[in-house]
């Protein structure tokens, strides 16, 4: 794991040991800025296949001639809204226009039950559909060591529509699955929730990766300059393998990071685009 993606956690680092000791007060981690890393730092790369890569694209390809619209719990950009997909790097707008009564569906699994003697039936594992494998192959193959008295696993099934050919939902057809010799006893239950249609459009903001680094190094890089001796301690040790030491000097350097336009920024930690001594660098700071 890189530098950054240990320490880029905020608050929720307080919660991760660090070599056994506490976490330090303060951060300056600098790594090399690739242009990936430059990208990511200010938009979303979905792998193909997924939720968001299939939204956007089917989005990109409809253009202006109709509309691509889903219906969930939630959103689906909710950190960012603009995506990178077949290298082409799009603006997002997520418009909420409908929202319904649904009744969702969840599966309960009881891997040691104290009777399990089939009440509508018992299935062997291999005899389910695939709408039920695709749900069921981790939590059966990983989880059906957990022992606890009463439900071990809770499924999500969604809707009746989202559970497909499901011999559980909505209604089921078996209370025993068996798997590897295993008898589970399995209860299906649901509840009324909220569904919100959302429309999708997107705007090209760049027809390449490329392009969209170049435009966020013009608005976002500096050049860091004019430090002193103890200054200059302080960023090269951040590009060895980290800053942790509350200084003056350290101070002293966040406050020239924190005179720019940072490319994320909270209260208390933040990610900038430097270039020092010809070599450009994506630096990481909480202070």
């Amino acid at each position: 794991m890189r530098r950054r993606e240990f320490l880029a956690g905020g608050t929720a680092l307080l919660a991760l040991p660090l070599a056994g000791c506490a976490h330090p007060p303060v951060v300056l981690d600098m790594e090399k800025a690739t242009p990936a890393r430059i990208a990511d730092e200010r938009s979303l790369a979905p792998d193909p296949g997924s939720e968001e890569y299939e939204v956007v694209a089917a989005a990109a390809e409809a253009g202006d001639n109709e509309s691509v619209t889903r219906s969930h719990r939630n959103d689906l950009f909710y950190d960012t809204d603009t995506v990178r997909v077949n290298n082409t790097v799009y603006e997002v707008s997520e418009t909420p226009i409908e929202t319904t009564e649904v009744t969702e569906y969840e599966l309960h699994i009881d891997f040691n039950p104290d009777d399990a003697t089939a009440t509508r039936g018992e299935i062997a594992y291999t005899a389910l559909p695939q709408a039920d494998k695709e749900l069921l192959d981790i939590v059966v193959t990983d989880e059906s060591k957990r022992t606890v008295d009463g439900v071990d696993i809770t499924v999500n099934y969604g809707t009746a529509a989202e559970a497909g050919d499901s011999v559980f939902v909505p209604d089921p057809q078996y209370d025993i699955l068996v798997y590897n010799g295993d008898r589970y006893r399995v209860t299906v239950t649901s509840q009324q929730s909220t569904r919100t249609t959302y429309r999708y459009d997107v705007t090209t903001v760049a027809d390449s990766v490329g392009a969209f680094v170049d435009r966020i190094r013009e608005q976002y890089r500096f050049t860091l300059s004019g430090l002193s001796a103890a200054e200059r301690d302080v960023v090269d040790d951040a590009i060895e393998g980290g800053y942790f030491e509350e200084s003056e000097a350290f101070q002293s350097v966040a406050e020239r990071f924190r005179a720019h336009d940072a490319l994320s920024r909270s209260d208390s930690y933040g990610t900038w685009l430097v270039r020092y001594e010809s070599t450009e660098y994506l630096a990481y700071i909480e202070w």
